[in-house]
């Protein structure tokens, strides 16, 4: 069974990394930027596993105990995230960034 060169790991992870900041920065919608901060937290899950695959052998727990840390932090940040804009869309019906920009208390 052959492997995946870690150069091309790499390049995928930082090529989606960039999509996800790229459309955390360029998006309004807040959904959008939610799912841009997730792309960016998924593309450092798969350089930790590449590089742990790559470098410590299959069967290396250190490479992959920091992904599940990973993923755990990210389905927090998703749950509350949702919940903080659901709440504010409530009260000033849109998901637009720029609507919340100049929140009062």
């Amino acid at each position: 069974m052959s492997t995946i060169p870690a150069l091309y790991i790499q390049f995928l992870a930082a090529t989606l990394f960039c999509l996800g900041l790229a459309t955390t920065l360029t998006r309004r919608n807040l959904f959008f930027l939610l799912m841009g901060i997730e792309v960016m937290l998924n593309a450092a899950n798969l350089s930790f596993v590449g590089f742990s695959r790559t470098f410590a052998g299959a069967a290396s727990i250190e490479g992959l105990t920091i992904p599940v840390f990973v993923i755990a932090l990210a389905a927090a940040e998703a749950c509350v995230g949702l919940a903080m804009l659901i709440l504010v869309f409530r009260s000033r019906e849109s998901v637009d960034a720029d609507a919340y920009s100049r929140m009062k208390e």
